[in-house]
């Protein structure tokens, strides 16, 4: 790991464990499984070094389990893993979203299904962030690219975890997690609020049980049951209507605090390319080839993917004649987009790699120059 004068030359990996120190978390646990172990490795170090506590479990299942109780304790926790990891924490992270447990999840994806592409890169994991638990609850999941903005989304990430009551996602992908370059390190008023829970008084309205953690002198009831706001179970349908409808409606009403994206050329734009993660480094280049040939592309990149920010690619959608959207999966952002924002008949064209390279500007490009010449 270096480090001089402010800026650093870290990959994504090592990125994330740092702003995830800097945000006070104080505890890891998890199970190693590639692309994401060097996250693991590095809080094994650095963890106990700052009084803090760091677990490899026996499986991602536990240390999920593991991640729950230290939170419920006081800690600010988080756990990192990739898409096989992430489907065995399934049922623990929606006991988390039930009671209200604030952690950081970061999943670098990596391809599949089932072991797929161990040391490969794609982005099939997003659908996974948004509905890979049952029941009804919204999502909290943050797609950052570049260095300054993995770190600077790492912390917010748990901000978020906190002022919401829930756990919070860090979708990254392998070329992320392995890419090595120098950045600035983010100041203190970049990085946005960093404070301990008990200074959240605003995260009590997102609370639908009590607040208190555990060893405060307090009797606290936490269960995955339905339960009243003291948190004890029940059936009764009108307080179980509205906690469910809590839980939803905290994020979902929270949705143009929580939005973040970044748009590139996009004032005066025919064709919008549209994307998330690392697909943006190859949108980009491809957008100023399309603007050296004439062809007036545009760049949106998704930095808050979930709650989706619907509205702005409306209002985007309705202004241009056509939509490019290059993923690393089978098109579940296109399918998103599809279904939230196209209210026309604006002509979409995909771009899906799903054989574990990434994808490259030339690509985008052809997909925006036969957009160029059919509309």
């Amino acid at each position: 790991m270096n480090k001089y004068n402010g800026r650093a030359f870290w990959h994504g990996n090592e990125i994330v464990a740092e702003a995830a120190l800097r945000a006070g978390c104080r505890f890891f646990a998890g199970y190693p499984i590639t692309p994401s172990s060097e996250i693991a490795a590095h809080l094994a170090l650095r963890l106990p070094q700052l009084g803090g506590a760091f677990i490899q479990m026996e499986d991602e299942i536990a240390a999920m389990g593991a991640v729950i109780g230290a939170s419920l304790a006081g800690a600010k926790s988080l756990t990192a893993t990739s898409g096989p990891g992430l489907s065995l924490k399934q049922e623990n992270i929606g006991f988390a979203m039930m009671a209200e447990v604030p952690c950081v999840i970061v999943d670098v994806q990596r391809g599949g299904p089932s072991t797929g592409l161990p040391t490969a890169p794609a982005q099939a994991d997003i659908m996974q962030a948004r509905w890979g638990t049952h029941g009804d609850h919204s999502v909290i999941a943050l797609t950052p690219l570049y260095p300054q903005e993995i770190y600077l989304e790492t912390v917010r990430a748990f901000h978020l975890a906190e002022q919401f009551r829930t756990p919070v996602y860090v979708m990254l992908d392998e070329i992320m997690a392995h890419t090595t370059e120098s950045f600035e390190i983010p100041r203190d008023d970049e990085c946005g609020p960093i404070k301990p829970r008990s200074e959240y008084d605003s995260a009590r309205a997102n609370s639908w049980r009590p607040f208190y953690d555990f060893y405060q002198g307090k009797h606290i009831h936490v269960t995955g049951l339905s339960h009243t706001q003291e948190g004890f179970p029940t059936t009764n349908p009108a307080i179980v209507q509205k906690s469910i409808e809590h839980l939803v409606n905290k994020i979902v009403k929270a949705q143009p605090e929580l939005e973040r994206n970044v748009e590139y050329l996009m004032d005066d734009c025919d064709i919008a390319v549209v994307c998330f993660g690392s697909p943006g480094r190859a949108a980009r280049e491809a957008v100023n080839a399309a603007r050296a040939k004439g062809i007036k592309a545009g760049l949106f990149r998704l930095i808050t993917f979930w709650p989706f920010p619907t509205e702005t690619l409306r209002t985007i959608i309705d202004r241009v004649k056509a939509v490019v959207v290059p993923e690393m999966n089978m098109g579940m952002l296109s399918l998103q987009v599809e279904k939230s924002a196209m209210r026309r008949d604006t002509k979409m064209y995909k771009v899906n790699v799903v054989g574990g390279v990434s994808i490259e500007p030339q690509q985008v490009l052809t997909a925006i120059e036969e957009a160029h010449h059919a509309v």
